[in-house]
């Protein structure tokens, strides 16, 4: 059970330990394209067809007939990678070994929707994934294993979610063939530490310029690259969104929202950033040094503070 790049890894790891992966859930297919007109599966989906499996796609779990038809499967075990959907009681005691869950944090730290967003949020120095027995509760169940990994400065969500998605198939290389034979140990998790990782909303695209740069690098960095850490900057003719996607801390400074030079570093409350990628509203990526060689913005030129949210988000 699982949706987005992420749970790929563990879908191939499952099929190369010789697992007989009876179904594959994921989250039903979206219209997108460029028009938006045109349906588009997940990446879970496109991985299963693939490889020959079958593929459900319940909008609920909640229901008897979608129940009835997972228990018809007779599971010994449902693997869940990011799927998006609840699984009720019902649900989590049919597999005859349960349901275990690949969650990207160090539990119980960042519980919940958004755990790689809300590490980087946090300043974190690490983080992780976990295999983890499903409960009723929130993330809450116990751990068999965990595989660590360093959060570096340049490090943004989408680097870390590639990483721990890797992370999370060699996991399941390494201890699925205990785990069916009943001899996983699992591990209570403490009640000292638990914090819950919150989806990321809307309110909190806006950037910040004058808090400390390695804050707004921290903010920049952990909605990237999507929904992206914005700010909007008076053009020739109208107000101009641009997303920063990946930044460095400099030793600069400024008024706050400034921009310094023209490798397009921009003044923080204390040093500064560099815009390594940014993105105009509309437009591709790009190195944020080539988004000011067309006049503008321009050296000189201040981010609209009327787009700061309060301080303290």
């Amino acid at each position: 059970m699982g949706a987005p790049d992420f749970a790929v890894p563990a879908l191939d790891a499952l099929v190369d330990l010789g697992v007989d992966v009876v179904a594959v859930y994921t989250r039903a297919p979206k219209p997108g394209g460029r028009r938006g007109l045109e349906l588009t599966p997940t990446a879970v989906h496109r991985r299963a067809e693939a490889l020959g499996l079958r593929v459900l796609t319940p909008t609920s779990l909640r229901h008897a007939e979608a129940q009835a038809e997972f228990a018809a499967f007779a599971p010994d075990a449902a693997l869940v990678a990011a799927y998006g959907l609840i699984l009720p009681p019902e649900i989590l005691a049919t597999p005859r070994l349960g349901c275990v869950n690949l969650h990207a944090s160090l539990l119980p730290r960042w519980r919940g929707a958004a755990p790689i967003q809300r590490a980087i949020l946090a300043g974190d120095a690490e983080t992780g994934v976990g295999l983890m027995r499903m409960e009723a509760g929130l993330d809450t169940g116990p751990v068999a294993r965990e595989a660590r990994i360093a959060i570096r400065p340049e490090h943004t969500a989408g680097d870390l979610t590639r990483a721990l998605a890797e992370m999370s198939g060699q996991l399941l290389r390494d201890c699925w063939r205990e785990f069916a034979a009943g001899e996983l140990a699992f591990a209570p998790q403490s009640e000292i530490g638990v914090e819950y990782a919150k989806k990321i909303d809307k309110r909190e695209t806006p950037i910040d310029w004058r808090r400390d740069a390695v804050a707004v690098r921290n903010h920049i960095h952990a909605l990237s690259p999507a929904p992206g850490a914005h700010s909007e900057i008076a053009g020739a003719h109208a107000t101009e969104r641009i997303k920063f996607l990946r930044v460095e801390v400099v030793d600069a400074s400024g008024a706050p929202g400034e921009i310094l030079d023209a490798d397009f570093t921009v003044a923080c409350g204390s040093q500064a950033l560099r815009a390594i990628e940014a993105q105009r509203a509309g437009k591709a990526p790009m190195r944020g040094a080539d988004i000011l060689r067309g006049g503008r913005p321009a050296v000189g030129d201040r981010f609209t503070p009327a787009t700061f949210p309060p301080a303290s988000v």
